[in-house]
């Protein structure tokens, strides 16, 4: 669907709080190179409530940082916000050589392996997140699989002056793409000043909501949340059987921007090395090796700028 939604009126939601919310974080700044900047978050700095996400990097990228790397045990996902500047390429052992353009989705389910590199092509500058999701360990030896989203097959919400791109998954009624890992929501929103705009969690489902831009307020399981840019809340369920709703209102004089992820936890301990997720030392050892002896597949051709 490529079309504009227009909502004439606000839904109704099954209000019945069943969620804690973190207080919120300002991540970490990260510099590499001098092509790269970031600010991280990561799922220790939230005691778990995050899940399943493990990292969430808000990015700017204007050259080759990380070259080709494994991915293991994990989904890595890349969203492209509306203000990038020309073209990422993405290419990795699935054999997909392509263009991500602005606003584009690319989600890379990793699972028993794959090799990946992406950067910005000459002159182009990235705005992003680069977004790593646990996989349970059922699925961390599955075959990797891959999904691309162009931003102009993102149904999008508009109503009272706000904009939501629905990136994958669904909200107020509206469906867009679904991940070829777990269900997961992803809205990209913008919201105007003064305005609100709700989004309703089905039962179980844990959030991490994130200012992009400008002041939002929050509200959940009764909870109010003031966010500044640049900062963020998990939203960790209670009850698996009742649904939560997060209202989104814009307490800045100028437009706020936001983004939302909404997926049900793993629940799993699992262990975190850099781009590899498995669920324990010793299977991080075993990917290693496999790498090593290139069982992780490679790259069919170099870059081309």
């Amino acid at each position: 669907m490529s079309a504009a939604t227009s909502l004439a009126e606000k839904p109704e939601f099954n209000v019945n709080p069943a969620a804690s919310v973190t207080a919120p974080q300002s991540g970490h700044q990260l510099e590499i190179g001098t092509g790269f900047t970031a600010r991280s978050f990561r799922e220790r700095d939230f005691s778990g409530a995050m899940d399943p996400l493990v990292m969430v990097d808000h990015y700017r990228m204007s050259e080759s940082t990380f070259g080709a790397h494994p991915h293991v045990g994990l989904s890595a996902v890349s969203i492209l916000f509306e203000d990038s500047e020309g073209k990422f390429h993405n290419r990795d052992s699935l054999g997909n050589d392509f263009d991500l353009m602005p606003g584009d989705l690319y989600w890379l389910k990793a699972g028993s392996g794959a090799v990946h590199d992406e950067a910005p092509r000459a002159g182009a500058r990235t705005h992003g997140l680069q977004v790593f999701v646990n996989l349970p360990a059922r699925m961390k030896q599955d075959a990797p699989e891959s999904l691309r989203v162009k931003a102009q097959d993102m149904p999008i919400l508009e109503t009272d002056g706000n904009r939501v791109r629905i990136v994958l998954g669904d909200s107020n009624g509206i469906t867009g793409q679904v991940s070829p890992a777990l269900p997961m929501t992803i809205l990209d929103g913008r919201i105007a000043a003064g305005s609100t705009f709700a989004h309703e969690l089905r039962a179980g489902e844990n959030s991490w909501v994130y200012a992009v831009e400008g002041g939002i307020e929050v509200i959940v399981a009764g909870e109010k949340v003031r966010l500044r840019a640049g900062e963020s809340i998990a939203i960790e369920a209670t009850s698996g059987s009742a649904t939560n709703t997060i209202e989104f209102t814009n307490v800045a004089d100028s437009g706020a921007h936001f983004a939302l992820f909404a997926a049900l936890p793993v629940r799993e301990a699992f262990v975190q090395k850099g781009p590899l997720v498995m669920n324990n030392e010793a299977e991080i050892a075993q990917v290693e090796a496999d790498h090593a002896a290139g069982k992780l597949g490679r790259l069919e051709s170099p870059p081309q700028n």
